[in-house]
């Protein structure tokens, strides 16, 4: 008998529509299993980063259903949402860190939001600091280090709290291409360690020759 990997992830006939006009993205269907690392392609304004954004319920569907390792995003409360956030961690192109504070108060602020003791989230910060090469400037700020520097610590603080699911808004698209592979490498390792990783990007060069699944959109519609 075969195993087949149960979807960490499900949209069933999803809809986001702005405006009468404006229209993000029309009926989609889509799984993506556990432990699965796939590619969401397509132009400027195709709907990737509001696909993202309903994961993580920084946008709600219009219609439809989607549930994240089975809860379902359309009955969530507000007071549940930190319950889901817990479980995707978000990997943004312009990082969105904390400029002025440094490497170990960027990434340990995910786990004292979940009231972890100061040893356990001393223990934790430095092991993933650690594993994205950074340990030399865990008390550099944010601002003095590199643009792959920042985005290897944008890297750490979503993956820190141990989530089942990444998603990866255009995390290279302000590197050039030897900062970009370095971010690549890191996705591999987090993927081939179970974390399930829906990466979304425009550069084609990135999964040209990859084994990885393609999800492509244009004009907020599915199209592969």
């Amino acid at each position: 008998m075969t195993y087949i990997d149960p979807a960490i992830v499900n949209f069933t006939d999803v809809s986001k529509r702005y405006t009468i006009e404006n229209l993000a993205l029309y009926k989609i269907n889509l799984e993506v299993k556990k432990g699965e690392f796939v590619f969401l392609t397509g132009p400027s304004g195709s709907g990737k980063s509001t696909l993202l954004k309903l994961l993580f319920c920084a946008e709600r569907p219009t219609e439809g259903e989607i549930r994240v390792d089975d809860m379902d995003l359309s009955t969530l409360s507000p007071s549940q949402i930190p319950a889901l956030r817990r479980k995707v961690g978000v990997i943004f192109q312009d990082f969105k860190l904390l400029e002025q504070h440094s490497v170990f108060d960027n990434v340990a602020l995910s786990l004292e939001v979940l009231g972890l003791k100061k040893t356990q989230v001393e223990k934790r910060v430095r092991e993933i600091i650690t594993n994205v090469g950074l340990i030399g400037k865990i008390d550099r700020k944010a601002i003095q280090l590199s643009g792959g520097e920042q985005q290897r610590v944008a890297i750490a603080r979503a993956v820190v709290n141990r989530p089942p699911i990444i998603l990866a808004d255009e995390p290279t698209g302000n590197l050039d291409r030897d900062r970009t592979m370095e971010v690549m490498g890191l996705m591999e390792e987090l993927n081939a360690r179970g974390t399930t990783i829906i990466f979304a990007t425009h550069d084609e060069k990135l999964f040209e020759n990859t084994h990885r699944r393609v999800i492509k959109l244009e004009d907020g519609r599915l199209v592969r």
